[in-house]
């Protein structure tokens, strides 16, 4: 098939890493690809192997506006249809989103018509969701989306792209209860279908004198860090030596650097910055890491995880892991597999923690019943064929059917 897959940044940011194995493997197993970032921008860290497929054209550019005003004049109707759906949003600001990426959209539906598109995929199920949905409109292709999680909460039209889509795909069975109540109903395109990762053949866990214990996870609020650093604090007090590796960056990392300051914990907690994905992986290979712990909290709204493709790996390394139980969460992290804990308690993870750092055997138990549970339900070849399964239900060929369905979306 010939995929045109929308994404926020990636191959440039830094938040799209989990979307990067995905990708490839539709490549491995024979796909054209054609990666169309929304907005290009920021550091090429995780999708520098992906720019031979990407299309680099920014939202509001000379291209961007001559290819939208050739559509234009081509078909007008679909000026004044797009701008509908677009006025159709919740609120103002939301209804400025959409609008601004109508240009964009227009420009994605002649790239699909002049590459010969059989189907348009959007990660995230917000603004590159809409552009993905006008875009196939025009073009007389098929689309789909993946929901993860905030997408959701922000309810971006989200009721029309379950409608239009052929598929609405959420990555967990709590993400797709949230749009049901948001009011999706029972479309039969909302399905559940996990994301898939890239996991190793085997597994040869290297053991070191020291525990380290690995946290994965952008430094911003949902992500609990606070709490972890005050589980490391009682861990300390509790005569436990380990060291607490902090991968990732974001907006709380000078309150977290103050924290762990204040905790006096600089001799056993490092910030390693953002990491390339295959670094990452490297580092669950090579490293003696001991233990994967994520603290998240649920914000209230919708504002939780949903499943932790951080964890995913991990696990898929032979690491116990020990989470919260936000969100979907619990999906993953069966009885065996890991360790789960109520959000923002500190006493708790501390508990979790120390309790299979005592224990050896517990690691290597814990570790080899994890990777079974995600070679099961996390294998990337089998999930990437189920999507692109899926993908193919669409006839390619054009029916009077198919062309009113699409069509709705921007009527």
């Amino acid at each position: 098939m010939r995929i045109i897959v929308v994404t926020a940044n990636l191959p440039h940011g830094t938040n799209e890493a989990f979307i990067v194995p995905e990708i490839e493997e539709l490549i491995r197993a024979g796909h054209d690809i054609l990666l169309v970032p929304r907005s290009p921008k920021g550091p090429l860290l995780h999708g520098r192997a992906l720019t031979q497929h990407a299309c680099r054209e920014g939202l509001v550019s000379a291209g961007v506006l001559a290819a939208a005003g050739t559509v234009a004049c081509e078909s007008p109707r679909w000026i004044m249809k797009a701008a509908r759906v677009a006025l159709r949003s919740r609120t103002a600001a939301m209804c400025a989103k959409n609008l601004a990426v109508l240009p964009k959209a227009f420009w994605l539906a002649a790239i699909a018509r002049e590459w010969k598109a059989d189907h348009i995929h959007s990660h995230w199920a917000g603004t590159t969701a809409t552009l993905a949905m006008i875009a196939a409109g025009i073009a007389g292709v098929p689309w789909s989306f993946t929901a993860h999680r905030w997408d959701i909460v922000e309810d971006n039209l989200l009721r029309e792209k379950v409608r239009t889509a052929h598929l609405a795909r959420f990555i967990s069975e709590d993400g797709l209860e949230m749009a049901r109540k948001i009011g999706i109903g029972n479309q039969p395109s909302a399905r559940v279908l996990k994301m898939g990762v890239e996991l190793p053949a085997a597994v040869e866990r290297p053991r070191g004198a020291w525990p380290i214990v690995l946290c994965p996870a952008r430094l911003v609020e949902i992500k609990g860090h606070q709490f972890l650093l005050k589980a490391w604090r009682i861990l300390r007090e509790r005569g436990v030596h380990a060291e607490l590796w902090l991968a990732g960056d974001g907006e709380m990392r000078t309150r977290i650097e103050a924290t762990i300051r204040t905790f006096g914990l600089q001799n056993v907690v490092r910030l390693l910055g953002a990491l390339p994905h295959e670094e990452l992986l490297r580092m669950y290979k090579e490293h003696p890491i001991s233990a994967v712990v994520l603290a998240s909290m649920d914000l209230g709204n919708g504002q939780h995880e949903g499943i932790p493709v951080a964890l995913i790996e991990a696990m898929g390394h032979g690491i116990p892991v020990v989470a919260t139980t936000s969100g979907g969460t619990p999906e993953l992290v069966r009885p065996g597999t890991g360790f789960l804990v109520p959000p923002a308690n500190a006493v708790a993870l501390a508990d979790s923690i120390e309790m299979l750092l005592g224990d050896r055997g517990l690691i290597d138990e814990v570790g080899q019943s994890a990777r079974r549970h995600v070679l099961q339900t996390h294998n990337l070849p089998s999930v990437v064929s189920s999507l692109v399964e899926c993908f193919a239900e669409t006839p390619l060929a054009e029916t009077p059917a198919n062309v009113a369905q699409r069509e709705q979306a921007v009527a």
